[in-house]
């Protein structure tokens, strides 16, 4: 029986910032899009804190994060601000959980102790973007048990996850039937550390199956991660939510939007005064929901809302355009 599917229930989705700076434009346009891919089957909408990479985490950005997705429109119904039967909300609340989650991959030697470079394991915090993508993994450590981590005495290292050969398919709410085969785009990858943190990877597998996630919604940089999760689910028994993949935003620079782009920054937006309902307006458009600028409310877009009609092209923000919704 395959148990990836979340056909038969409750539609569940989820909002994931990282407190690891302001949310900027690229990241409203997401998450509205999460919402009301929920929304618009009646579904529910839980958020969660990612906060796992504890150098960069900062708790201003939690409390900002929630105040910019309230002045945006958007809820939650389970959250660390609300509670709800899943919390806590907060990964770095959470280790307990993803320890164990790393016991049942001990026990099936679905891992094992690797001794390579700390700069490959510190990169496994924090969600990996396409641009992170380094070379496919040698297998160097490859040859060890569980067992011999007993060995490596004081000596650092990092648990990686066996990754079969072959390409891994789902799929994709956006972009149609996907096939990535993750050993020849990373390879085997890490899953947490001697003496911790744990990855983003094993991390969002975890909590998205413990708090009934059906439906995953995020940028289409985080496209080669997917294969990496649905391999963890399986190999955790886990039921796997469905996965869409959104293009993002660039800025008049080119490049995509970035936490470093101040001016785009959420927080910018609104504290210049500018009408929430414009922006949802002008997000609205830039999906193809609408062809004016229409001033509105996330929900007003929810009825009828489907994401195979969504773009797939990324879309491109120019200074003008932007200055034009400000007063």
């Amino acid at each position: 029986m395959e148990r990836s599917s979340s056909r038969h229930r409750p539609n569940v989705g989820r909002l994931a910032p990282s407190p690891t700076g302001g949310l900027h434009l690229g990241h409203a346009r997401t998450f509205l899009a999460a919402w009301l891919a929920a929304r618009s089957t009646n579904g529910s909408i839980l958020l969660r804190v990612e906060d796992l990479d504890a150098s960069r985490a900062r708790p201003e950005a939690m409390t900002g994060a929630q105040l910019d997705l309230r002045w945006l429109g958007l809820d939650w119904d389970e959250g660390p601000d609300v509670g709800g039967p899943s919390g806590s909300y907060v990964q770095s609340e959470r280790v307990a959980i993803y320890a164990a989650a790393l016991e049942c991959l001990k026990a099936s030697e679905r891992v094992y102790p690797c001794t390579c470079t700390r700069a490959d394991i510190a990169r496994a915090v924090s969600a990996p973007h396409a641009e992170d993508e380094g070379p496919v993994y040698p297998g160097t450590c490859s040859g060890r048990s569980v067992a011999d981590a007993l060995s490596l005495g004081d000596r650092p290292f990092a648990w990686r996850f066996r990754v079969p050969p072959g390409p891994v398919v789902w799929e994709d709410l956006i972009l149609g039937r996907t096939a990535i085969d993750p050993s020849q785009t990373g390879g085997d990858f890490i899953v947490a550390r001697s003496t911790g943190p744990f990855s983003y990877q094993l991390a969002v597998v975890q909590d998205d199956a413990a708090m009934g996630v059906t439906q995953v919604i995020r940028g289409d940089d985080l496209v080669a991660s997917t294969p990496r999760q649905i391999l963890l689910f399986q190999a955790l028994d886990l039921p796997r939510p469905h996965f869409g993949h959104v293009p993002l935003v660039h800025g008049p620079d080119g490049r995509r939007l970035a936490k470093r782009d101040g001016s785009i920054k959420l927080a910018t937006l609104r504290e210049s005064g500018m009408d929430p309902r414009r922006l949802v307006g002008w997000l609205a458009q830039s999906w193809g929901l609408t062809e004016e600028m229409i001033p509105s409310s996330p929900s007003d877009w929810a009825r009828g809302f489907d994401l195979a009609r969504l773009s797939r092209d990324p879309w491109m923000v120019s200074a003008e355009s932007l200055e034009a919704l400000t007063p």
